[in-house]
């Protein structure tokens, strides 16, 4: 496919905050171009899910500017926003035994005319291995398969556009290592193919590190850092999350870290 305007951004943060409860989370300041993998990193309750309800627009913001495709944010119409932007959430569970055609056609509700459904439906599911899921009752699937649906749900809802925003919730945690790759590698393709950027909300700092180009750290509610991978040192990594690490290269080069029983001091 043609990715025309790659110049233009998808979606840029500035000075964006954000209350929840108590607290108030920002200024986040960022901006996401076509094709861009981001992850977001942070100790828990450091703000990444509320950045990620910022940009689903489940959060009003309390100040700064949110711009989607040339347009403020807050002015999209839901139907058409969707068309745009997926979000593969970290529960994979839907409220009622539905079919797994129907679970994955969820995503195309914002079409009133599609004639294409079925075929996407199944074209979905193919690109996300669950081909042969299809005909089955979503409750009766295991954990990796109603992953698997799920992700050919956003896939179908993304199907037929281009740069389009794909947000990630930490849907794979729960996961064995392999169904893990797997599913992210379909991510990544599906993504690649069609100009679409992905941002990830990630505890997993080594799958940051290898399949994501941009790491945002996210700490004490606040942006703290925006960094291109490569640049990413081991340093920074201890002070995010107050941890001694040690690391390991791989023969590509790319760093593998794990925490040491020895915590650092508290920032």
């Amino acid at each position: 496919m043609s990715h025309a305007q790659q110049d233009t951004h998808i979606l840029s943060l500035d000075r964006v905050t954000a209350t929840l409860g108590q607290r108030t989370f920002g200024p986040f300041s960022f901006v996401i171009q076509p094709g861009e993998r981001i992850a977001v990193l942070g100790p828990s309750g450091a703000g990444k899910s509320t950045l990620l309800k910022l940009l689903a627009r489940e959060l009003v913001p309390l100040s700064g500017q949110a711009i989607f495709c040339q347009q403020p944010l807050k002015d999209w119409a839901l139907p058409d926003l969707s068309r745009r932007r997926a979000i593969l959430p970290q529960s994979h569970e839907v409220a009622f035994g539905l079919p797994v055609d129907l679970v994955i056609g969820l995503g195309r509700v914002a079409r009133m005319h599609d004639p294409s459904l079925a075929s996407i439906v199944r074209q979905a599911a193919e690109q996300a291995c669950a081909a042969h899921l299809l005909g089955r009752r979503f409750d009766t699937l295991s954990g990796g398969e109603k992953a698997r649906v799920q992700m050919a749900r956003v896939f179908a809802q993304l199907w037929d556009v281009e740069q389009g925003l794909l947000l990630v919730d930490e849907p794979l945690a729960a996961l064995d290592p392999g169904l893990q790759f797997s599913l992210m590698e379909a991510i990544y393709t599906f993504a690649a193919n069609r100009g679409h950027a992905i941002l990830a909300i990630l505890h997993d700092i080594n799958q940051a590190l290898q399949g994501f180009e941009r790491l945002i750290f996210i700490k004490h509610g606040a942006m703290v850092g925006d960094y291109q991978t490569p640049h990413v040192t081991l340093p920074l990594l201890e002070a995010l999350y107050n941890v001694n690490l040690a690391a390991a290269v791989t023969e590509d080069g790319e760093m593998i870290v794990a925490p040491s029983l020895k915590r650092k001091a508290a920032a």
